[in-house]
């Protein structure tokens, strides 16, 4: 019944309650029971356990550098490799005391505590979790050092990463270049697109030439560390896979024997100053390369120091500049096989045409003095190069005019780059009249044109320019373009070849004038009067032409001893040649910056390197024969007679006739000849 007061009725009392209270009091028992019995085997049962699995408690990713590729030389000797080097890190987050750990490593490794702290900083955020750097090449002392006490050091380790390591030091620094680390605005190309912060690339020479071939791909590791950084186990590993290697056409013997021949005659002197460009006539390999003063690329492989590179950057001297490829000099006389060149090729000078050279040459009010005071009397194309005379250019030129000597310079690819596959190669300068119009706004005035005519004036070239010029004459009229790579291979053995020889044009010159230019070349260094005398090679026939450069006018130095003149006033000394001159196989152009005359500084210095390439030995040049003939005579001091006919001469003897006779008496040149170039 409804509303009655049996159990069974609604609103009637819950006796089940008070039932279940029991129920809920064992479970609530239970539940802490099993928290106790949990904490006690936590606390007590596993505490070991879990002390050493609670140390194991983040995972570090490390990158693992991969070992750039070998520079080989066309031999296949290591000219830049990569050796392993010792460094240590620090993960900011890790360390416990800073100014202990800092000051503790600056004991161990020979370091300064200020600059572990100043590299470290106050890094915040994921930047406390980053390595930090501190040392790149430790010693095999202070590694063992810092291995037995990091311990006591948390937050430091150790590392082992690959290091660019230059076999020769300054030996070929400028064709191999250096490494550094990218900067922000090469990643914002889309050369750089897949490389990241902090890597390493080429910036100079080779080492930028061929960044991606050089290049390997880096790899990995997960290893576990513990709360003091202390690595307790690897969970997995990426091996690094190192870049391919590179073979190049420099000779090593050649470019050591080059780089020698700049050191001084005697000991503590300065070395000479200079560059040096050797080339195959045939084919356009670079045998040797030399720029002086250098630098140890070594020095950036870890990071240049601030202070070295303020060293270098702020030298006089430059020795970051490559000279062989963007010095730009005043030929001098190495510059009148072009004006010979053009005056043959033009009908200007023939063979039996002669030019008398009483010391100076007029034009207008002004005279213009030849290198011999004394004159050279009757001189034709021949002699005049033999003999360097100044006269007989300078009415060269003044004939041709400064356009057509213009043309035939660029005939010979000079006043443009080469196409050397090298970076910051410059052009130099080739005036013309269109050209001081548009730069001074001003007439060309003939006075101009007589100093061009000897390769002064606005003339400007490079050594790696004359090299290739002087190529062209000793293959017959064939530019070649320099060329440096042979091959590349990868880690595969995969081979890659390079640029094949290319023939980027021909010189706008007969062959037959070609070849009178290339027997009075061989006479320069084989006859008697020949200014480039000091270049001779035991056994091989050699051909060139010394070069003089004035740096400052004649009015600042002429009533000065040469020791008594600063070395930056002091002419540039140039020589460039070929050999053997009668089937060419090697060119070398070499200037001295200050050296004084070509015959005498830098002769010298082409003679070793062909001695090198020919593997002749070198000695002393023997003195000149007692008959040696005589200088000719001074005319008096008038003006110069007018042009007629020459005196009939005697032909001169055949080439081969003349060098056979001065190769056999190994004839010394005369001090009055090298003494003008």
């Amino acid at each position: 019944m409804i509303g009655g007061g049996g159990p069974g009725r609604l609103g009637g009392g819950d006796s089940t309650i008070p039932g279940r209270i029991p129920f809920f009091a064992c479970v609530i028992v239970l539940v802490f029971g099993a928290f106790f019995a949990r904490l006690f085997q936590l606390q007590l049962v596993q505490t070991d356990d879990l002390r050493q699995r609670s140390q194991s408690n983040y995972v570090r990713t490390l990158r693992l550098e991969a070992a750039r590729g070998e520079i080989l030389d066309r031999m296949g000797r290591v000219l830049a490799t990569t050796r392993p080097a010792n460094g240590a890190q620090v993960v900011p987050n890790d360390l416990r005391r800073p100014e202990v750990a800092y000051a503790a490593l600056a004991q161990l490794i020979d370091g300064d505590a200020g600059d572990f702290r100043s590299r470290v900083g106050s890094p915040t955020g994921r930047q406390r979790f980053q390595p930090v750097r501190l040392a790149g090449d430790l010693s095999d002392d202070e590694f063992a050092r810092l291995e037995s006490h990091l311990f006591a050091l948390p937050g430091v380790f150790t590392d082992r990463r690959p290091r660019r390591h230059y076999v020769g030091g300054h030996l070929a620094a400028h064709v191999l270049g250096y490494i550094g680390e990218i900067q922000r605005e090469q990643l914002e190309t889309r050369a750089f697109a897949d490389y990241r912060a902090g890597e390493v690339i080429g910036q100079a020479g080779v080492e930028a030439l061929l960044q991606h071939e050089l290049r390997g791909l880096a790899g990995g590791r997960n290893q576990v560390v513990d709360v003091a950084g202390r690595v307790v186990d690897v969970l997995d590993e990426i091996e690094p896979v190192p870049g391919g290697s590179v073979t190049l056409t420099l000779d090593l013997d050649l470019q050591r024997a080059a780089e020698d021949a700049f050191l001084p005659d005697v000991l503590g002197e300065p070395a000479r100053i200079g560059a040096l460009v050797a080339i195959d006539v045939r084919t356009g390999d670079v045998l040797a390369l030399v720029s002086k003063p250098s630098f140890d690329p070594n020095d950036f492989a870890g990071g240049i120091e601030a202070a070295r590179w303020k060293q270098l950057s702020e030298d006089e001297w430059r020795p970051i500049q490559n000279r062989a490829i963007s010095g730009q000099y005043p030929p001098g006389s190495t510059y009148k096989v072009i004006v010979a060149a053009a005056a043959l090729e033009e009908g200007i000078a023939t063979p039996g045409q002669k030019v008398y050279c009483p010391g100076s040459y007029r034009l207008g009010r002004r005279s213009y003095r030849c290198w011999k005071a004394a004159g050279h009397g009757w001189v034709d194309l021949h002699r005049a190069l033999v003999e360097s005379c100044d006269v007989f250019f300078y009415q060269m030129g003044v004939e041709l005019g400064i356009d057509r000597l213009a043309f035939f310079a660029r005939g010979f690819n000079l006043g443009r780059k080469t196409g050397i596959p090298l970076p910051h190669e410059q052009p130099g300068l080739v005036p013309t009249s269109a050209w001081k119009e548009r730069r001074f706004a001003e007439p060309w005035m003939g006075g101009e044109t007589v100093s061009a005519a000897i390769g002064q004036g606005f003339n400007l070239l490079t050594p790696l320019q004359l090299a290739v010029a002087y190529a062209a004459i000793a293959n017959g009229g064939k530019l070649v373009r320099p060329r440096l790579v042979l091959r590349s291979e990868d880690v595969d053995g995969n081979v890659s070849e390079g640029a094949e020889v290319e023939v980027q044009g021909s010189v706008p010159v007969a062959a037959e004038h070609l070849a009178r230019i290339r027997t009075a070349l061989t006479g320069v260094v084989h006859e008697p009067r020949g200014t480039g005398g000091r270049s001779r090679v035991p056994g091989i026939l050699v051909a060139g032409k010394t070069g003089t450069a004035q740096v400052v006018g004649l009015e600042h130095t002429e009533d000065l001893d040469e020791d008594e003149v600063a070395l930056r006033h002091r002419d540039h000394a140039w020589f460039v040649a070929y050999a053997p001159a009668d089937a060419p196989e090697i060119a070398v152009a070499a200037i001295v910056e200050h050296g004084g005359h070509g015959g005498s500084a830098a002769a010298p210095i082409v003679r070793r390197v062909l001695a090198e390439y020919f593997g002749e030995s070198v000695g002393p040049v023997p003195p000149a024969p007692a008959g040696a003939p005589p200088e000719s005579p001074a005319p008096p001091e008038s003006p110069a007679p007018p042009e007629s006919p020459a005196p009939p001469e005697s032909p001169a003897p055949p080439a081969q006739a003349r060098v056979a006779a001065a190769a056999s008496a190994e004839l010394e040149v005369e001090e009055a000849s090298v003494a003008g170039d």
